[in-house]
């Protein structure tokens, strides 16, 4: 992977105006028309986090994150305007649009928290086995009709379902998943999250028989900070298409984190073109 064109670059030559970030987005984060939402989700992220989070200490970490992807995100120069709503004793909530070419392409809510005192007793689920761990598995080709460029930046492994486009059957699927080495270390775990947590295609695009566009319209990520720093560590996606019908589809993952607790809940509303 060409250096300049990594996430790293993009968050080190962002640009701060005011109560907004600006970004320069190479080509090769394209997913179709549009960049990647996972992309677009961690910029703002950032956005929210370096803006709103000014003076917060280091324990309140990103809990929850709504985005409406409003319209397409092309390549070059985009903008993250950024709006604190509310801020409490634990918990703040942050805006940000992402903007491009005077338009609205994002809508985004994130809930920052810190931790409380609670008499709750700690409850972490425990990750399931895989049916097949990564060395087990070959990595998939590239360049294939209808894989989108930015795939470039990540590796995936399928332990279980059918990949998209492969005419299989089923619902469900597990994916073994990372950043690409070397690009890892340098991002927070925060940032990985929401990265890679819209990576794995809805389980249902794996029933086609030839490639066709699919997009999330709407997107509810839960977070909790991995236990561990995940490092460059494999990650795995364990996702259900929960109800598929008039052309959307509503999908369920869960993203563990390599250390192997739980890092994120999600939820997506996908639509399926054709």
């Amino acid at each position: 992977m060409d250096a300049t064109h990594s996430l790293t670059r993009i968050l080190a030559q962002r640009r701060a105006d005011g109560d907004a970030l600006h970004f320069d987005i190479s080509d090769d984060w394209l997913q179709g028309r549009t960049c990647y939402g996972g992309l677009i989700a961690t910029l703002a992220a950032q956005a929210m986090r370096e803006i709103a989070g000014s003076g917060w200490p280091p324990e309140v970490s990103l809990r929850a994150l709504q985005t409406s992807f409003v319209g397409p995100v092309s390549p070059g120069a985009v903008q993250v305007q950024v709006l604190r709503l509310r801020q409490g004793r634990h918990v703040a909530q942050v805006q940000a649009l992402v903007q491009q070419g005077g338009q609205v392409a994002a809508a985004l809510l994130g809930t920052f928290g810190a931790e409380r005192p609670s008499s709750l007793p700690p409850r972490r689920p425990e990750r399931p086995p895989a049916r097949r761990e990564p060395h087990e598995l070959p990595a998939p080709p590239r360049g294939w009709p209808g894989v989108p460029v930015f795939l470039q930046h990540f590796d995936m492994r399928w332990a279980d379902g059918a990949p998209p486009f492969s005419g299989g059957s089923g619902w469900t699927s597990s994916i073994h998943l990372r950043i690409q080495p070397g690009e890892a270390a340098a991002l927070a775990a925060e940032l990985q999250t929401v990265l890679l947590a819209d990576l794995p295609p809805t389980p249902a695009v794996g029933q086609l028989r030839a490639p066709t566009a699919n997009s999330s319209v709407s997107w509810a990520l839960e977070l909790r900070p991995p236990a561990t720093p995940p490092g460059e560590g494999w990650w795995r996606a364990d996702c259900e298409s929960l109800l598929a019908e008039g052309g959307y589809v509503n999908h369920a993952a869960r993203l563990w984190a390599p250390d192997g607790t739980l890092a994120a809940y999600g939820y997506q509303v996908v639509a399926v073109f054709g």
